[in-house]
């Protein structure tokens, strides 16, 4: 607190003024929807960070990441995908927490609504009285003030008449004076009453005028202390959010650390091998050699017991009757 200030800056010289409640009034209105701005701002936010964390749950069990990784560095997508739906789940957790604090914000409204509505009801029925007293006195004075330019005329038309006015006339003119003395007395007496009322219904405003604004400024003190701490608090949650997220990603960053690229490589070795010879050299083959097709283009040559070997070449045997020789036999042509 800060002193009461309100009740010594809010004056009018003016007894018919409301200038100074206005402005103090004005001030909590506009501070009051300061506080549903927040409000809202706080939903919204709420909002943006459950769909968020729902868009990013749904990224992380529906979307593949690197699914046919192995060994080391699947365990650390694992860890990886397991983290970002940790993440997922405390943005929505955030959005809950988020709304938690839209409510305390829209009770704290609702309770200084309540508050200012008794010393707004009060202070209304003190304009109200002061203003009627107002014009009840102001009335009072014109009626007085009226009556005692009456008797002034009434004195005047004694003096006029007194030379020239018959005995019957002149004792009208004193009634009428008496009687316009009567009337001043008697209007004075009101107007005084007036007047007295009036300062004791001033008096009782003014009393009401303070009190009001020290209610309107404690109120007023203890919006702005509310709000900081709410702003304040709303700051400590995001970065606590950050915080847990870098946690978790932390774990993601040491699982990737305990990768290693031998034992992953390794591991695939291991597990899809084919073989350790490779293929022989394709030789070159004449088509006139008899080995030729000794072995295929790309096969390793060695036994085959399911082929023949290559045909023996015939000795020329000439008194042998079974065997011709391609020079012992000749062309015919036609």
């Amino acid at each position: 607190m800060t002193g009461s200030l309100f009740k010594g800056n809010f004056w009018s010289t003016d007894i018919l003024s409301t200038i100074g409640y206005d402005s103090i009034i004005q001030h909590l209105n506009n501070g009051r929807k300061n506080c549903k701005e927040f409000e809202d701002f706080l939903k919204e936010r709420a909002s943006i960070e459950e769909k968020y964390g729902k868009d990013l749950l749904n990224l992380s069990r529906k979307k593949p990441c690197g699914q046919s990784e192995i060994n080391t560095l699947k365990r650390a997508l694992e860890v990886f995908k397991q983290q970002v739906d940790n993440v997922a789940q405390c943005h929505i957790q955030l959005a809950q927490t988020l709304r938690e604090e839209a409510r305390k914000m829209e009770e704290f409204r609702e309770k200084q609504k309540l508050q200012r509505k008794k010393t707004e009801t009060i202070m209304d029925a003190a304009h109200k009285q002061r203003n009627a007293q107002f014009k009840k006195a102001m009335d009072a004075k014109k009626n007085y003030e009226q009556k005692c330019r009456d008797k002034d005329e009434a004195e005047q038309a004694v003096h006029r008449s007194a030379n020239v006015a018959n005995q019957r006339q002149q004792e009208k003119l004193f009634v009428k004076l008496a009687t316009s003395k009567t009337a001043v007395e008697d209007s004075d007496k009101a107007y005084m009453l007036h007047i007295n009322m009036l300062e004791k219904v001033r008096e009782d405003w003014q009393s009401e005028h303070i009190k009001a604004c020290e209610v309107f400024e404690a109120q007023e003190c203890e919006r702005i202390n509310f709000f900081r701490n709410a702003l304040w608090l709303h700051l400590n949650q995001l970065s606590q959010q950050c915080v847990a997220n870098d946690e978790m990603y932390e774990q993601v960053r040491k699982s990737l650390e305990t990768c290693s690229i031998e034992k992953d490589i390794q591991y695939f070795v291991n597990q899809r091998k084919t073989g350790q010879t490779p293929p022989a050299p394709i030789m070159y083959e004449n088509f006139y050699s008899p080995q030729r097709n000794a072995a295929p283009p790309g096969k390793t040559t060695g036994p085959n017991p399911a082929r023949r070997g290559p045909l023996p070449v015939p000795k020329r045997i000439p008194d042998d009757p079974d065997y011709s020789l391609v020079e012992d036999y000749s062309l015919l042509y036609q």
